[in-house]
C-alpha cells in the first residue's frame, strides 16, 4: 500500500515521503495513529497545502523533546523493590515502574518510550536504560534499584 507520512517514522521515512508498506501495518498502526494517510492524489494535494503547518508542529515537538532530554540526560532514578538476600528481586522493575517514577520527578514520559535493553530489571544495582522522547532524541538514564528485604 502506498502511504504518505505525516510525521517522521523510524526505519520508514521522513515527513512527506510517499512509501510502500504492507497493508496491515498501514491499516492497523500508521493510519489509526495519525502517522500516515493513503497516498491518493487528493491526499497528496491536501498534504502539500498543509505541509508548512505539519513541519512547524514536527519542529515544535522536536524542540520540546530536546529540552526535556537536556533536563533528563544523566538522571539517576531510584526505585525500591522487594529483594532476596542474593540481590535478586521477587518481581521485576518494568517500563511502567520507570514511567511512574519519572512522573514523580516531574517528567511526563509514556511507558512505550522507555527502552529496557535486557528486558525487565530483575536485580538490585544500577542499570543503564534509554528513553526515546522523539524519533531523533534518545536519552540515557541510570535506574538504581534498591532492595527491600522482606
Amino acid at each position: 500500500m502506498q502511504i504518505i507520512l505525516l510525521e517522521k517514522v523510524v526505519n520508514l521515512g521522513q515527513l512527506g515521503e510517499v512509501v510502500k508498506v504492507k497493508d496491515g501495518f498501514a491499516r492497523n498502526y500508521l493510519i489509526p495513529s495519525g502517522k500516515a494517510r493513503r497516498a491518493t492524489q487528493t491526499a497528496i494535494q491536501e498534504f502539500e497545502s498543509r505541509r508548512a503547518g505539519l513541519e512547524r508542529a514536527h519542529a515544535d515537538r522536536l524542540a520540546s523533546a530536546q529540552g526535556q532530554g537536556e533536563r533528563m540526560n544523566g538522571l539517576t532514578l531510584q526505585i525500591s523493590a522487594k529483594a532476596g538476600v542474593d540481590g535478586r528481586l521477587f518481581g521485576s522493575v518494568t517500563n511502567f515502574d520507570v514511567a511512574e517514577a519519572l512522573g514523580k520527578q516531574g517528567f511526563d514520559v509514556p511507558k512505550a518510550s522507555i527502552r529496557l535493553p535486557n528486558g525487565p530489571l530483575k536485580t538490585v544495582g544500577d542499570h543503564k536504560i534509554s528513553i526515546a522522547l522523539h524519533s531523533d532524541v534518545v536519552v540515557e538514564i541510570t535506574v538504581s534499584v534498591l532492595g527491600e528485604h522482606a
